[in-house]
């Protein structure tokens, strides 16, 4: 067992912090967030081409590097450092696990050769108006005909739904919840782009009238499939959270060095020496949580499902905090649009709710470990 990162990881972290720091500054950040599509392609096609970041994870038959959840974590955790805009984390994380854990060697076959190059951005469909996370909140149909499979239905929320190339949709049929893979294009698929608070991750609504889709697994055992997608996405953001808060740490820690008031650092005063000392241990506590979930993931043992709710509700919580804190710590300025405070701040809130906040997971995990 392993707690501490390679020599190799640790070079990773440095080279994507060191292509985001570039590709992913602030005034970037800001440009992306006001367009539609919410990201560069040149940007994208280097992540893929020079880094070969969406194959990290993916296994070599498949196309990709054959790399495990740990180093994804790391590549993650800077991704939210520095508020990627791409199509990430609903393509790596979400489509790609779904590939997997989908035990459909076609189906993964066919979509994750064209993930890894970068060709082919992807996400899944999984939560409708009633913003449930569970299998009740599945209420989209599948019905089998002579010429495949035809959904009805509506997707709300859908992580860069309006760009992906593949939507991979969960639906009802006879059997239960399937899983349906579904062409970006499709004809009676209408993708409307939605006005979110945190607009660095974008999100669309799916209306399915008709469409033709592709069952990937074996149909009535999606929901099996999806538990185990939600585990690891959980433990995706997880690791973003992290960054994202080590981020605003940083920022906080500087600007109480640099702000003089009454003759004197601003760090000085015990009442925001208190506030970055609880900022850094709940960060370091969020970090510990993140990096063993993620070696759960990698080893796919019984532990993951309590780690990733655990790791979850910590990290929400963690970096709602440190973001907040950081803008209290700025003052005046920290409220204003023009300062990079209120960006964190709005990405650590959404991300407190995407795939169910602190409270959900903390029942989920007493559920987990029988208590």
């Amino acid at each position: 067992m392993q707690f501490a990162f390679t020599e190799e990881q640790d070079q990773l972290r440095d080279f994507v912090r060191q292509f985001l720091e570039e590709k992913s500054a602030e005034d970037t950040v800001r440009e992306l967030m006001d367009t539609e599509k919410g990201y560069d392609d040149a940007v994208w096609s280097q992540m893929a081409e020079q880094m070969g970041l969406p194959a990290l994870a993916i296994p070599e038959e498949f196309g990709g590097q054959g790399y495990g959840w740990v180093e994804l974590v790391v590549v993650l955790e800077e991704m939210g450092r520095a508020l990627l805009c791409a199509p990430f984390f609903s393509t790596s994380v979400l489509a790609t696990s779904t590939l997997l854990c989908a035990d459909d060697a076609d189906a993964a076959g066919e979509y994750l050769p064209n993930i890894a190059s970068g060709e082919l951005t992807a996400t899944l469909a999984l939560t409708e108006e009633n913003g449930r996370w569970d299998e009740s909140g599945v209420t989209a149909t599948a019905e089998a005909s002579s010429d495949g499979w035809t959904l009805n239905g509506a997707k709300h929320y859908v992580i860069d739904g309006h760009t992906a190339g593949l939507i991979l949709v969960a639906a009802r049929t006879a059997a239960g919840v399937s899983i349906f893979a579904v062409d970006g294009d499709a004809e009676g698929l209408t993708r409307t782009p939605l006005s979110t608070m945190d607009q660095t991750r974008k999100q669309a609504k799916l209306e399915l009238d008709g469409v033709a889709g592709r069952l990937v697994g074996t149909e009535g055992a999606g929901w099996d499939t999806i538990t185990k997608v939600l585990d690891r996405a959980a433990v995706g953001l997880a690791a973003e959270q992290v960054g994202g808060a080590q981020k605003v740490l940083e920022m906080s820690v500087e600007y109480a060095k640099d702000r003089i008031q009454f003759g004197r650092p601003i760090g000085s005063f015990q009442a925001i020496k208190h506030k970055c000392a609880d900022m850094l241990l709940e960060v370091e506590s969020a970090k510990s949580a993140a990096y063993y979930a993620a070696w759960c993931a990698s080893e796919d043992n019984d532990e993951l499902p309590a780690m990733a709710s655990l790791a979850k509700s910590y990290c929400s919580e963690a970096y709602f905090h440190a973001a907040s804190e950081n803008i209290q710590i700025h003052g005046g300025i920290g409220f204003t649009w023009e300062h990079p405070a209120h960006l964190y701040f709005k990405r650590a809130k959404s991300s407190e709710l995407l795939f169910g906040d602190p409270t959900y997971h903390r029942e989920l995990l007493a559920q987990r470990i029988g208590i």
